[in-house]
């Protein structure tokens, strides 16, 4: 939850804004970890506790979504492509056939990350998020195949 606060309350990287119900979030983060066939979480952690992580949820349909979050300070280290690199070994463990994810289109660092990890730009949600400020973002959706097709 930590991570969440911080990385929320820069404003510019996740789909939610602070400030959040924190022990709701929790409540659901427990519940969805009960559910091992369907949703992973993962953490990256330095000797101050965690610093990233990623959940992947498995869709009936076979497509699992992603989301992610690292501290400011510890992005451009590869703390991301690790947390991705797992996630994508969970999903295709879990019987997923295709990654799927939504990224703000300011957000360079994450494209360039998905991009460079596989993933292609399928399509572009234009004025979809109304944030807190009454702003209109859009979000780049991205998907990675699992299971060679093309």
């Amino acid at each position: 939850m930590d991570v969440l606060d911080i990385v929320g309350a820069e404003g510019r990287w996740l789909g939610f804004e602070v400030p959040f119900d924190r022990r709701a979030r929790a409540e659901r983060v427990v519940g969805d970890l009960r559910q091992p066939a369907t949703f992973a979480g993962f953490v990256a952690e330095d000797a101050g506790g965690v610093v990233g992580y990623i959940d992947v949820r498995v869709a009936p349909y076979g497509v699992a979504s992603v989301a992610m979050a690292i501290l400011d300070g510890y992005r451009n280290q590869g703390i991301g492509t690790r947390l991705v690199e797992r996630g994508t070994e969970w999903a295709k463990g879990a019987g997923a056939h295709k990654l799927a994810l939504e990224v703000w289109p300011h957000n360079d660092g994450a494209l360039g990350l998905y991009k460079k990890l596989g993933f292609v730009e399928e399509g572009r949600l234009r004025r979809h998020y109304r944030r807190r400020s009454g702003e209109l973002w859009d979000t780049v959706v991205m998907g990675l195949l699992l299971d060679g097709g093309g």
